[in-house]
Order: structure tokens, then C-alpha cells, then sequence
């Protein structure tokens, strides 16, 4: 069985460090203002450059998202920017418009393209058409099942393909949207989506308006537009099966946190599989770290039939048990002293856990000193503060706790995917 890349998001550099971390083999990254995503999920020229130094270093993979629909203003950003991301040593850059893979080949034709899940990608002949044009990988439309995926690298064997197996789902065909530009004039084709889908919509009558008619199914209330995230953790060994060349976790937008929880989860579970191969059991630890992170339950999306269902419950729009507590910014070998720069509050005694690559440790909080070397009895989000840990502890790590609402609906059932 071949291994498969474990491609991971990196809006900034602080999150492409915890990916390197906690198990990446490749990240992808924001190149400003062409990557669909929104200004924060997008890293500086220096940070770009310093990041892809620092994952080259550890034999890790930056491949660059530059895959806005383009209007014209666009081109003139492209040119300039093109010799610059080169010189970086940029791995491949991510693009879905014709008019810009020609551009880029005219300045660059060097360089390595992989073509973005928006250019909705779903059969076989497409894909030999974008082999024509020089394409390296398809990251293939979400709508496809497994079935289908597998028919295509059978078909099409010269061609890397990546899929996406984790993170949130977008009702629209291939990630195409209109709603956040018609409802707030911000264009998520333009990477500055609001997310309308996830808002609370209710059907009122004109006679009626305070009486709306929520939409009922299976006894519990619908939400038209926001699906569940995918989670395919389970079924790891059906999508190494259809062949893909790398597996692709959503999130730039999305906290460190976040990056170093799903990283680790699916790096456990891949050399899980890739050691014992049909015998790959689904460690319920991992379903249970999946659970630990902001998510809105799971689903299997497409993979296993041509429709996804998306139903989610009012209760859970969002399911979030544990946040960041810090993140550790230096270790003292002689003290055994984390430095750590919180995130959230933190009180002495509360239950807090270090979250290293392999293992999870409880961090006794009973003395929480500041920056001084005073003894403190809370601390808040920006201070530095040290606190014990008796093994040596990389830069990086994330600490977590317990939400203070730390609970999921019970009746929301949270792993048993569609």
C-alpha cells in the first residue's frame, strides 16, 4: 500500500509550524489577496518565504493557493508576484483559471501546478484534458464518491489526484457560491466568503411573521444550507484504495489548535494503516480527539453515494468541548519550565493538557508563575507565564482545556457519519 501525503492548511506561520510539528507531510498556504480565502488566512511575502525555508528544512512540502476566479485587475498581481513566490522555492502552486495557468506558464513554466477543487474536476476525460495542459495533480470535486475517484486513477495513472478527507463542507457545487456576495457584497469567489450558509434561516408566511415554519426532519429541525464537516477517518483504507496520490485537511482559517489536533489524529491513523494495512482498526481515541475540536458532527459527504445528506440539528451548529490554553514558546532544560504564551484564561489548578506529537500529558497548574517568576493564581490571554513540565518540550506545542461549556447534545450524534 502506498503511503499517502498528509496534506495540511496553514493560514499563517504560527499554524504552519504546528503542522510541521505534529506530523505534515505537505502544507498549503494563502498567497495574498489570489487564494479564496480571506486576508487573515493569508501569510505576508516574508513569512511565506521564511515558512517554506522552515518545512524545506524538515523535508515538508508548500504548495501555494492561487486559485481565485480572476477578474482582470488580478493579472497585473500575478505578474508581479510570480518571480517572487519562484525564488522562494515554492513546491507547486494551486490555481483553478485557465487564464492564469497560461499567464503563470508564460512567466514561469517551470514551476509545478496543481489544479484546485474549483475547477470541479469529475470525470475522466477532464482530467486527461488538464494533463494535456501540463497538470501535475487535481485536487477532484468534493461531489465525487470513492467509486468514481478510483476509476479515474485507474483510468488515468500519470495523474496525481488529492482529495479532501476532513474539515468543513460547502452546500455549493465545487465551493461556487453567490450567497455571501449577494447577502453582504463579499465575495466568496473572491476568497471573502461570510459564511451566510451557516446563519439560522426560518420560512415566514407575509400574514404571519411571527409565526416561521422551521423545516422538520426525522423529528429534529433542519438546516438547508450548512452541512456537517467531513470526517473520513474511519475509512481511511476505502480512500487509499481509489488510489489518490494525497489526502487534504480543510482549515486555514481555522486555529493552531485545530491544525495540531487534526494533524496528529490523522498522522497516527495513516501509519496506522500503512503498517497493518487490512487489519487498520479505527482507534476510537482518535473519533474521540475529532470530537475535541470546533466542528459542526460529521459526515462522510459524497464518498460513498452521489447524494450527501447535511442535516444538522439547532443543537448543533457548532460542537466545541475543548479551546487552546497556550502555546509553548520555550523550554527550560534546567528548570523543566515551559514558557507559554496563553490563549485563553487559565486558573491555578485547572486541568490543562500538553498536547506532543505522540502522547498527551496532564500539566499540574497548582503553581502557575509570570513572566518574573512570581506565583500567580490566573493568568489571561497574551500574558507569558511558566509552568512545569518534567520532559523536554518543543516549541509550538499546544495546550488545551475543557470549554466552560465543554458538553455535546446528547441526541446529536456526533460520529456516526451519513
Amino acid at each position: 500500500m502506498r503511503r499517502p501525503e498528509l496534506l495540511i492548511p496553514a493560514g499563517n506561520l504560527e499554524k504552519l509550524r504546528a503542522a510541521l510539528l505534529y506530523g505534515a507531510d505537505a502544507v498549503y498556504v494563502g498567497i495574498p489577496g489570489l487564494s479564496l480565502r480571506a486576508a487573515s488566512a493569508e501569510m505576508s511575502c516574508d513569512d511565506l518565504a521564511a515558512g517554506i525555508a522552515e518545512a524545506h528544512a524538515q523535508g515538508v512540502k508548500v504548495y501555494g493557493a492561487l486559485n481565485t476566479f480572476a477578474r482582470n485587475t488580478d493579472l497585473d498581481t500575478v505578474r508581479k508576484i510570480i518571480p517572487g513566490l519562484t525564488a522562494t522555492g515554492i513546491d507547486a502552486l494551486i490555481v483553478s483559471d485557465p487564464g492564469l495557468i497560461r499567464l503563470i506558464r508564460q512567466i514561469a513554466p517551470q514551476i509545478t501546478l496543481h489544479l484546485s477543487t474549483q475547477a470541479n474536476t469529475t470525470n475522466i476525460e477532464a482530467v486527461r484534458f488538464w494533463q494535456d495542459q501540463g497538470i501535475r495533480r487535481i485536487i477532484l470535486a468534493r461531489e465525487l464518491t470513492l467509486r468514481e475517484i478510483g476509476e479515474i486513477a485507474a483510468a488515468v495513472p500519470g495523474m496525481e489526484l488529492e482529495i479532501f478527507i476532513h474539515g468543513a463542507m460547502c452546500m455549493s457545487y465545487s465551493g461556487r457560491c453567490y450567497l455571501s456576495a449577494w447577502r453582504n457584497k463579499r465575495s466568496a469567489n473572491q476568497g471573502d466568503c461570510t459564511q451566510p450558509c451557516r446563519w439560522e434561516y426560518r420560512l415566514t408566511e407575509a400574514t404571519r411573521p411571527e409565526d416561521p415554519i422551521l423545516l422538520e426532519e426525522d423529528e429534529r429541525f433542519s438546516y438547508l444550507l450548512s452541512s456537517k464537516d467531513l470526517c473520513l477517518i474511519e475509512y481511511l483504507p476505502d480512500v487509499l484504495a481509489s488510489g489518490v496520490t494525497s489526502v487534504k485537511i480543510e482549515g486555514r482559517m481555522k486555529s493552531s489548535y485545530y491544525v495540531a489536533v487534526v494533524t496528529r489524529t490523522y498522522r497516527q491513523a495513516l501509519d496506522a494503516l500503512i503498517q497493518q494495512k487490512e487489519k487498520y482498526p479505527c482507534d476510537p481515541q482518535w473519533q474521540e480527539e475529532l470530537g475535541k475540536i470546533s466542528h459542526r458532527g460529521y459526515t462522510t459527504g459524497f464518498c460513498f453515494a452521489e447524494e450527501m445528506i447535511n442535516e444538522c440539528s439547532p443543537h448543533i451548529k457548532n460542537i466545541q468541548t475543548h479551546e487552546p490554553a497556550g502555546i509553548v514558546s520555550d523550554y527550560d532544560e534546567i528548570r523543566k519550565q515551559m514558557l507559554i504564551s496563553v490563549r485563553n484564561h487559565l486558573k491555578a489548578g485547572e486541568n490543562i493538557e500538553l498536547l506532543l506529537p505522540h502522547e498527551t500529558f496532564t500539566i499540574d497548574t497548582q503553581t502557575i508563575l509570570d513572566a518574573d517568576g512570581n506565583k500567580i493564581d490566573q493568568a489571561h490571554a497574551g500574558n507569558q507565564i511558566y509552568l512545569p513540565s518534567p520532559r523536554h518540550t518543543p516549541k509550538g506545542a499546544l495546550l488545551r482545556k475543557a470549554t466552560p461549556a465543554g458538553s455535546v447534545d446528547p441526541s446529536a450524534s456526533v460520529f456516526r457519519v451519513s
